[in-house]
């Protein structure tokens, strides 16, 4: 249990030192601003890709609720067809 307690003191003085530094921190060319860099391209390709996937993931989502809800709809017209026939049945 001391171990721990010795370790957390540890690690919150490490995070606390490299919070006070006072380096300067540099951006990247897409989050500097640079819009032309092939990494602010490539960085948009990799927004859209994902989107694209988010998209389809979704769609499948829709489709296969429309699918549920035409299947349901042919299983009651079929039961509702059938009921006259299983009423006769049931009389005879």
């Amino acid at each position: 249990m001391r171990r721990f307690a010795s370790l957390k003191f540890l690690m919150a003085g490490i995070a606390a030192a490299m919070a006070l530094r006072s380096e300067p921190l540099l951006a990247c060319a897409a989050c500097y601003g640079k819009s032309d860099s092939p990494l602010a391209a490539g960085m948009n390709a990799g927004i859209f890709s994902l989107l694209a996937v988010v998209g389809l993931v979704l769609g499948g989502f829709a489709a296969f609720g429309i699918y549920l809800v035409k299947r349901a709809a042919s299983v009651a017209a079929a039961r509702a067809a059938a009921q006259p026939a299983l009423e006769a049945a049931q009389k005879i």
